[in-house]
């Protein structure tokens, strides 16, 4: 497979441009308001395994915007076989909905068989990464496609690790062929809570293997930094971001917002936001 005429299926990152995320709770009004959205990005999970109504409601989104698909338990990093059923579900998924982006995390949350319902950092070892690149690599064959991985927010780092997270990720992206889904806040969080330099994180990333980026809010507890999504975006996070486009040129861009989600309308005013300040990175790239 080649790199970046297909994790975006038929898009470019230029002329994908900037969505948001479907919530239950907008689904009434963006269907009456059709707000001015590029894509919209829906959570792999909640429509897996499911028809009627459920599965209408995507099917509907498609056929007016392109579809990013973001999966939360893949668990890309656990010891325990890749769920079967959780591939199958999502092929079937794939198949039906033809996304534009197809993405999970990099981490672990799963063990024996049980869910954690976590995000969980793993060691950035070689050893840890040849585990990984064969599962991505045993993924796509299943999905005859590429998928993007996210870098994680992270409150505790590993001994054993030998590599940077940064490092990690690029000689994963190489060796599996597959993309990243660059979240810029994750950046941020884990760079505030390990010490490190989130620009050093940036210049470690190949751009040409970036098909997305994620920005979100995050609470400050003093010690550290909360991934929590339930907020706008923060001043250095924007400015994290300009450095990111700066460096990566126009990307796909989606702001999170999964708890105390604002109604529609302010949700597409922060993507909005997003498409200026990518707007003006380039200006001063």
């Amino acid at each position: 497979m080649g790199v970046s005429p297909f994790f975006l299926m038929g898009y470019d990152k230029v002329t994908l441009g900037h969505g948001i995320g479907l919530r239950n709770k907008h689904v009434p009004k963006y269907f009456a308001a059709k707000p001015p959205v590029a894509w919209v990005e829906a959570i792999s999970e909640n429509f897996m395994g499911v028809g009627g109504r459920v599965g209408a409601v995507l099917e509907k989104v498609r056929r007016d915007v392109p579809v990013a698909l973001h999966g939360v338990s893949l668990s890309i990093g656990a010891t325990d076989p890749l769920s079967k059923r959780h591939l199958r579900e999502l092929k079937e998924l794939v198949d039906r909905i033809d996304p534009a982006i197809v993405s999970d995390h990099l981490c672990w949350g799963s063990h024996g068989g049980r869910y954690v319902h976590d995000l969980l950092p793993l060691p950035f070892t070689e050893e840890s990464l040849r585990h990984v690149v064969d599962r991505v690599k045993e993924v796509q064959d299943v999905l005859r496609r590429q998928i993007l991985l996210e870098n994680v927010s992270s409150y505790l780092t590993l001994s054993d690790s030998t590599l940077t997270e940064w490092d990690f990720l690029a000689e994963l992206a190489a060796r599996a062929d597959c993309g990243i889904l660059l979240d810029v806040n994750n950046i941020y969080v884990s760079a505030t809570n390990h010490r490190f330099d989130a620009r050093e994180y940036l210049d470690g990333i190949p751009a040409d293997r970036v098909g997305q980026i994620h920005l979100a809010g995050h609470r400050d507890e003093g010690a550290y930094l909360f991934d929590t999504h339930d907020g706008p975006v923060c001043p250095d996070v924007w400015a994290l971001y300009a450095l990111a486009i700066q460096k990566l040129g126009a990307t796909p861009t989606l702001i999170e917002w999964d708890d105390n989600v604002p109604e529609l309308e302010r949700l597409v005013e922060e993507s909005e936001l997003a498409r200026k300040a990518e707007q003006q990175a380039l200006e001063t790239r």
